[in-house]
C-alpha cells in the first residue's frame, strides 16, 4: 500500500489471475476492483476516499474459483533493527531464532516468517506446497543493511516442503534447502520442511556434574541406523521413539553414563554416516520427526544418561541444494579451493574468516544444547581444521598471514565457539576429536588453549592397540606402547577413544585384531578394556565392541546380536558382562575417574617389567581411602607367586578379574591378600599374587 500524490494505492503480484478486488480485512466489505497493469500479473487498485494505510484483503479470481488471499506485501519487515544490526556484524548468538522458518502473528493474522542470507542474489523467491513452487508468487524482500531476504506468508501449514528460489548474480537459477531449516525431508528428497523452533530446554546442575572433569564418564558411541535393525520389516531402521525404549533402555543396563551419536544432522548420503552434512540445524528424517528426536534426549536424561553429538563444523558437501556458492557466489565457502577444499572428503571448507558463516556455526552449536538439551558436542576432524596444509602437497595450501601453515581463522572461530557455549550454558561440554600434538586443546582461550572440556587421545589409542596385536611372545619388544601415554597423561583433559574409525575400512573388529587362537582373543580383548577402564582418562566405545562384534563394522546391517545370544559359545556374552561390570565398578570408585587429569590420581608400581609383559599401577580418589590397585598380564602365562610392592600396608581384595570364568577366562586369581612388610619395587610393603594369563584384575585397599 502507498500514497501516491495523495491517493493510496495498493498493488498485487499475482501471476495467473483473471481478476482482483480490495477487501477491508476488518468489516469484509469490497472498497475497488484492480486494473491489469502487466499482462505477467501485476495489479493496481486505488482506494478512494482513504489515506491512511489499512488491513486489507485481496479477492482473487483465478479464472472461476474465487479466494479471498491475504496479501503477503502489506506486512511490515520479519526483522527488526537490532536483528539487522546484529546479523550484520556477526554478533547474533542465536541466530537461529530469527532466521530460517517461525511461526508468528502479524497484525492480527497467523503466518509464518521466512528469512535467508544471499547477499549477492539478484532475486529470492520461497517455494514451496503451499505456492505451486512457482517462484514468481513470493518474491522476497531484501534487508540490504545485512543482506538477508524476507517474506512473511499468510496460511502456511506446519510440515509443509520448501526451498529457496535463487537468481543468482550470474542470472543462473538455483533450489536451495534452508541453512536454518529445522526439518528436513528424507532423502533423496532434499527440501526443508516448515516447521517449529523446538521450545527451550533449561539446563541443570545435575547434569553439569554428571560432564564435569571429576565425574565417570563412560560414552557408547552409536550409529543410530545400524545399532539394530528390523529384518523382519525390510531391514528398516529403528525410529527415534523406538530407540528411546531399545537403545536407552540398553544403554542403562550396560551402566555407559553417555551416549555419542554419529551426526544426526541431515545428509545426503547414508554412506557419510553423517559426517557431510547439509542440514545443521535439522535432525535426520531418517528416524523420525525433529519432536522425536527430542523425546529421545528427554528419555535419555529421564534414566540419568548424558547425551553428545557428533558435530561436524569442518566442512560440507557440494551437492546443489546445500550451501555451494548458495547465491551464485561462494558464500560459506572460500573461492580459492587450496582454502575451500578438502581433496580427502571431496567437500568444501567454511570461510571461517567471514562474520555470519562464524555466527550461522557458533549458533548452530548453541541451538542443539538449548533446543534439544544436548549435553556436549564431539568436533570432528578439528586437525583438519587447526592446519592450511592438512593432507595437502607444497604448493597446495596457502600461508597464514605471518606465513605459517596454522589456520588462524578456525583457530579463534573454535575459541570463540567452546567461549560462548561456556558461557551461556555451562552445563555442556566440547570434546575435540585431534589426532596430532597442538597445544593446549583442552585448556581455556584465557590461558591460550582452544577451550575444549576434552580431547581424543588418539596417540593413546595407536600406540595401544599396536601393542594388543603384537603376539605376546613378542610384546616385550613394545613394552613402551602401554606405557608411553603416561608421560603426557595429564597435558591435556583426554577421552580414551575406542571409536568406530578403528573397526572400518579394513581394519577388521576389536577381537579380530587380537592375537592367538579364539580363546586368547577374547582373554586379550577382556584384559586389554579392563587396563583401558583403569587408565587415567575418560571412556569411549564403539557399539558392538562391547560384546566383541566378530565382523568389521557395516553401516549397512545391523550388529550381530545374535553372537551374545549364542548359547554355544558364551564368549561374546561374557565380554558384554566384564564391559558391564567395568562400567559398574568405575562409576563405584571414585579413584577411577575423580583425578583423571593430575599426577596425583595415578601411581606406577612397576612399568618396566617388559620380560613377563606386566604392568601394575595405583589409582587414587580425593579421599585417601580411595585407592585400587591395577595389575595386568599381557602374555598366556599365569604368573603365580609373584611379588608386588604396594603403597600402603593392608588388605587388596580382588573387585574385578577379566580372567573370571563369568567372563569366559580360566578362572585363575586371587580373593583378598594380605600385605607383607617384604620390600618391592622400592617399597617397604608388597604382597604375592596369582597373576591369570591374558588379564587385568582390580584389587581395592583396605585397613584390614
Amino acid at each position: 500500500m502507498h500514497l501516491v500524490d495523495g491517493v493510496l494505492q495498493v498493488r498485487a503480484w499475482l501471476p495467473g489471475a483473471a481478476q482482483v478486488s480490495l477487501i477491508e480485512s476488518k468489516t469484509g466489505k469490497p472498497l475497488a476492483d484492480f486494473s491489469r497493469v502487466d499482462e505477467r500479473g501485476f495489479f493496481v487498485a486505488c482506494v478512494p476516499r482513504r489515506k491512511n494505510h489499512f488491513a486489507y484483503q485481496l479477492r482473487v479470481d483465478w479464472h472461476g474459483n474465487s479466494v479471498d488471499l491475504e496479501d503477503p506485501y502489506r506486512f511490515p519487515p520479519v526483522l527488526g533493527e537490532m536483528d539487522v544490526w546484529l546479523l550484520a556484524e556477526g554478533n547474533q548468538l542465536r541466530p537461529y531464532e530469527r532466521m530460517g522458518t517461525h511461526f508468528r502473528t502479524m497484525d492480527g493474522v497467523d503466518g509464518v516468517a521466512f528469512t535467508v542470507w544471499a547477499p549477492n542474489a539478484r532475486r529470492v523467491s520461497v517455494v514451496g506446497d503451499f505456492n505451486h513452487w512457482d517462484g514468481r508468487r513470493h518474491v522476497m524482500r531484501l534487508r540490504r543493511e545485512c543482506g538477508v531476504w524476507e517474506i512473511f506468508l499468510p496460511g502456511v501449514a506446519e510440515g509443509q516442503g520448501y526451498k529457496y528460489e535463487i537468481i543468482d548474480q550470474h542470472g543462473g537459477l538455483q533450489l536451495k534447502a534452508d541453512p536454518y531449516g529445522f526439518y528436513a525431508e528424507l532423502r533423496p528428497a532434499t527440501a526443508s520442511r516448515v516447521a517449529r523452533l523446538p521450545a527451550w530446554v533449561e539446563g541443570t546442575q545435575t547434569r553439569r556434574e554428571a560432564n564435569a572433569l571429576n565425574a565417570p564418564i563412560s560414552i557408547y558411541e552409536v550409529h543410530l541406523a545400524s545399532w539394530c535393525r528390523r529384518p523382519e520389516e525390510g531391514n528398516r531402521w529403528l525410529s527415534y521413539r523406538e530407540l528411546a525404549v531399545e537403545l536407552i533402555d540398553y544403554v542403562k543396563y550396560m551402566g555407559f553414563t553417555h551416549i555419542e551419536l554419529l551426526p544426526v544432522n541431515e545428509h545426503p548420503f547414508d554412506g557419510s554416516w553423517g559426517y557431510q552434512p547439509l542440514g545443521l540445524y535439522a535432525p535426520t528424517s531418517r528416524f523420525g520427526t525433529p519432536e522425536d528426536f527430542r523425546h529421545f534426549i528427554q528419555t535419555a536424561h529421564e534414566n540419568g544418561i548424558g547425551v553428545i553429538l557428533d558435530w561436524v563444523p569442518g566442512h560440507f558437501p557440494t551437492d546443489s541444494h546445500g550451501l555451494a556458492q548458495f547465491d551464485g557466489s561462494h558464500l560459506y565457502e572460500h573461492s580459492d579451493p587450496r582454502e575451500g577444499f578438502h581433496q580427502d572428503w571431496n567437500t568444501l571448507i567454511y570461510n571461517f574468516g567471514r562474520n555470519e558463516v562464524r555466527n550461522y556455526l557458533i549458533g548452530n552449536a548453541l541451538y542443539w544444547i538449548e533446543r534439544y538439551g544436548i549435553d556436549g558436542l564431539r568436533v570432528d576432524a578439528v586437525a583438519s581444521m587447526l592446519y592450511r596444509d592438512y593432507s595437502r602437497k607444497d604448493g597446495e595450501w596457502i600461508p597464514n598471514q605471518f606465513g605459517g601453515r596454522e589456520n588462524l581463522e578456525a583457530i579463534d572461530f573454535m575459541r570463540r565457539m567452546n567461549e560462548v557455549v561456556g558461557v551461556e550454558r555451562p552445563e555442556a561440554i566440547t570434546l575435540a576429536e585431534e589426532s596430532t600434538a597442538f597445544p593446549s586443546v583442552s585448556r581455556p582461550p584465557a590461558m591460550g588453549g582452544l577451550g575444549f572440556h576434552y580431547k581424543w587421545n588418539m596417540g593413546w589409542m595407536n600406540d595401544t592397540l599396536r601393542y594388543m596385536q603384537q603376539d605376546p611372545v613378542h610384546r616385550k619388544y613394545h613394552h613402551h606402547h602401554m606405557t608411553f601415554g603416561l608421560v603426557y597423561a595429564f597435558s591435556e583433559n583426554f577421552v580414551l577413544p575406542i571409536s568406530h574409525d578403528e573397526v572400518v575400512h579394513g581394519k577388521g573388529s576389536m577381537l579380530s585384531k587380537m592375537p592367538g587362537d579364539c580363546w586368547q582373543q577374547f582373554a586379550n580383548l577382556r584384559a586389554y578394556y579392563a587396563f583401558m577402564w583403569a587408565h587415567p582418562g575418560k571412556k569411549l566405545l564403539f557399539m558392538g565392541c562391547e560384546f566383541a562384534q566378530g565382523q568389521e563394522w557395516n553401516h549397512d546391517a545391523s550388529l550381530d546380536w545374535h553372537l551374545v545370544d549364542d548359547a554355544e559359545n558364551g564368549w561374546h556374552r561374557g565380554v558384554q558382562h566384564l564391559v558391564r561390570d567395568l562400567n559398574r565398578v568405575y562409576r563405584e570408585s571414585p579413584a577411577l575417574y575423580q583425578i583423571d587429569f593430575d599426577h596425583r590420581g595415578f601411581e606406577w608400581i612397576s612399568h618396566d617389567d617388559a620380560e613377563n609383559s606386566i604392568f601394575s599401577f595405583i589409582r587414587k580418589g580425593e579421599s585417601a581411602d580411595e585407592l585400587i590397585l591395577v595389575v595386568s598380564n599381557f602374555t598366556p602365562v599365569p604368573r603365580h607367586g609373584y611379588r608386588l610392592g604396594v603403597p600402603r600396608a593392608g588388605v587388596y581384595s580382588e573387585i574385578l578379574n577379566s580372567d573370571s570364568a563369568y567372563y569366559g577366562g580360566s578362572n585363575t586369581g586371587n580373593v583378598a591378600l594380605n600385605s607383607e612388610g617384604i620390600g618391592s619395587n622400592g617399597r617397604p610393603d608388597s604382597i604375592c599374587m596369582t597373576i591369570p594369563p591374558l588379564a587385568t584384575l582390580y584389587l581395592r585397599w583396605s585397613k584390614d
